[in-house]
């Protein structure tokens, strides 16, 4: 069975992020040369996924501009003979299928992820969270694990997961494994954002899901928290309650997870790939070197 159809939620108002989102979605914020969510989707194309389901909100309408084929851009590059420049417009070229939902209420990932019911039908998919990046040597390599894993288990959810700090579990959503952790294991339960003392292990959830399309039966039966939101940690706990599978698989130890939705996450990500710029790199770290050197902590 073949997996192919992906989700990217990027409705979010990204509120933590203000000034810098107030006219623009947080997911097109620039790390290294690239948008956000430029990374998520060729992470999702270099996995062999082949359509895109982007759930949007407001002033969100720049996500679909950026992914449309700028056929008049292409031309004046050309005629110009600015080749170097055209080559970074390759992403155009992926042929990948692009499709658009609006989520018209911030009401949860759950929520986000309903919203992809119709496009979804009757297949497996995945999920991926167009404010977070997996950084790693192969962009597609995590993703292809886990939909391996989710057809070998045959999981109604696969969730990827990092080892964090127990301190710091408190900002994720932390999963407690069933037996041995191993490449992928099965989990028993999972909690958003518990504290440490109450957290079921320092596993985090990584912002990357397979899913089933029983998960949309569990997201209607999801009972909304204070706020009105739909939590998918708790329509994934209900799958568990009716004895489903849920996998999980770790990120390897040379892929990172980068959530932007802070200025501390987003400037640590716009660093760390700013300074493996092929053009740049080596004068930034330079830079970054000399600079550091006067700096007091």
């Amino acid at each position: 069975m073949e997996i192919k159809k992906a989700v990217i939620p990027v409705a979010g108002a990204g509120t933590r992020l203000l000034p810098v989102t107030k006219s623009q979605p947080k997911e097109m914020l620039p790390v290294g040369r690239k948008p956000v969510v430029q990374y998520v989707v060729e992470e999702a194309e270099a996995a062999g996924l082949k359509e895109v389901l982007f759930v949007t909100g407001r002033q969100k309408t720049s996500i679909a501009d950026h992914f449309d084929r700028d056929v008049e851009l292409i031309r004046r590059l050309t005629q110009s003979g600015k080749s170097e420049i055209l080559e970074e417009l390759v992403f155009e070229e992926m042929g990948l299928s692009y499709y658009y939902v609006r989520q018209s209420e911030p009401k949860g990932l759950a929520n986000a992820v309903y919203h992809a019911k119709d496009f979804v039908g009757d297949e497996n998919f995945v999920v991926a969270l167009g404010d977070t990046i997996i950084k790693g040597k192969d962009g597609g390599e995590l993703l292809q694990r886990m939909i391996k894993s989710h057809l070998k288990n045959k999981a109604a959810c696969t969730i990827a997961v990092e080892e964090v700090p127990l301190e710091y579990i408190y900002r994720y959503g932390a999963v407690k494994p069933k037996g041995k952790v191993s490449e992928d294991f099965p989990i028993d339960d999972l909690v958003e954002k518990p504290m440490p003392q109450e957290a079921p292990s320092n596993l985090a959830i990584a912002a990357r899901y397979v899913l089933s399309p029983v998960i949309f039966d569990c997201i209607k039966r999801t009972v909304p928290d204070e706020h009105g939101e739909l939590w998918l940690t708790d329509s994934i706990r209900i799958l568990l309650n009716q004895g489903l599978k849920v996998y999980c698989v770790k990120l390897k130890e040379d892929q990172s997870r980068y959530d932007i939705g802070n200025f501390e996450s987003y400037f640590k990500a716009f660093v760390d790939f700013a300074i493996e710029d092929e053009k740049y790199g080596y004068t930034l770290r330079q830079h970054l070197y000399h600079t550091i050197g006067q700096i007091t902590p």
